[in-house]
C-alpha cells in the first residue's frame, strides 16, 4: 500500500522576530511534509518555533523566507481550508455552545437553518448533546476545549492545526481528551498537525512525530508510530518509541537552557 499525498508542505521556511534591538530567529530553513489523513505530532524544546510553524501554516503570521504549500498552492492568509485549535479554547462568552460552534459557518455565509443542522451534528461528535444551549461559563475545562475542536471542524477545513489544546487541563481530562480526540480524528480522518510539550501525549496520538531542533527551529527527526489504536502507555514498543523521542529531544532541551540563560 503506497504513501498518502503530500498534504501540508513546509519549504525552506525562515521566520525572524524583531524584538527592539534583539532579532529573534525562531525558523531557519525548515522542511517538513505533512501527509493527507495522517495525524503528525510536533515536539521540541521551548521557544523552538513550534507554535510558529503552526500560525504560519494558518496564516497569522507571514514567514521571512520560504513558504508553505497547501494542496501545493503557497499559504498566503487564513481561510476556511485550515481550521485552528489554540492553547486556550476563545469561546465568544455571550454565545451558546451551539452558537460557538456556529460561528464559522455563519461567517461563510451558510444560511442559518443549515448551519445550525451541521452544527448540531458535530455537538453530538464531541460528545456535548445535552449541553448546545449552555453557556461557555458553566463548562468545564475539558468541555470549552471539545467546543472549540467541533468549531474548528465544523466548516470542514482540509487541515486541522492544534497548538497545545490540552496543555491547561488537569491530567485526568487530558487523557480523556485525548481518547476522545483520536475517536474524533478517526471518524473524520482530517490530515492533524498537532503541537504538545508532552512525549507520552505525542506517542499516544502520532502517526508521525517531528522532533525539532532548539532555537532557530529545524527538523531534527521524524517518527513513524506504527501501532495500533487505542494505544497502551506501558506496551514496550510504545515506551521503546517514547525513549526514541526523549533521545532526540534531550540534547536539544540542553541547547535551549543555554540560550535562556545567555539572554
Amino acid at each position: 500500500m503506497g504513501k498518502s499525498k503530500i498534504k501540508l508542505k513546509a519549504v525552506n521556511l525562515t521566520k525572524i522576530f524583531d524584538q527592539g534591538d534583539r532579532r529573534v530567529v525562531a525558523l531557519k530553513d525548515f522542511n517538513l511534509e505533512v501527509r493527507e489523513n495522517e495525524f503528525t505530532v510536533i515536539v521540541g524544546p521551548s521557544g523552538c518555533g513550534k507554535s510558529t510553524f503552526l500560525h504560519i501554516a494558518a496564516g497569522f503570521e507571514k514567514p521571512t523566507e520560504g513558504e508553505i504549500l497547501l494542496d501545493g498552492k503557497p499559504v498566503t492568509k487564513p481561510g476556511p481550508d485550515r481550521g485552528f485549535v489554540f492553547q486556550e479554547p476563545n469561546l465568544y462568552p455571550w454565545r451558546t455552545v451551539l452558537g460557538n460552534i456556529m460561528f464559522g459557518l455563519e461567517v461563510m455565509g451558510v444560511p442559518k437553518k443549515e448551519a445550525e443542522k451541521k452544527a448540531m451534528e458535530y455537538v453530538k461528535m464531541v460528545g456535548l448533546t445535552g449541553f448546545e444551549n449552555a453557556y461557555p461559563h458553566t463548562l468545564s475545562g475539558g468541555m470549552k476545549q471539545r467546543v472549540g475542536i467541533a468549531r474548528a471542524l465544523a466548516y470542514d477545513p482540509e487541515v486541522l492545526l492544534m497548538d497545545e489544546p490540552f496543555g491547561a487541563l488537569d491530567a485526568q481530562t487530558r487523557k480523556v481528551m485525548q481518547r476522545e480526540l483520536i475517536r474524533i480524528w478517526e471518524k473524520t480522518k482530517k490530515t492533524v498537525v498537532f503541537v504538545t510539550h508532552s512525549v507520552i501525549e505525542a506517542v499516544y496520538l502520532a502517526d508521525t512525530i517531528v522532533v525539532m531542533t532548539a532555537r532557530p527551529g529545524r527538523v531534527k527527526g521524524i517518527i513513524d508510530v506504527d501501532l495500533p489504536r487505542p494505544r497502551n502507555y506501558t506496551d514496550k514498543r510504545y515506551l521503546s518509541i517514547r525513549e526514541k523521542v526523549l533521545n532526540l529531544l534531550e540534547e536539544e532541551v540542553t541547547k535551549s537552557l543555554e540560550l535562556e540563560r545567555k539572554i
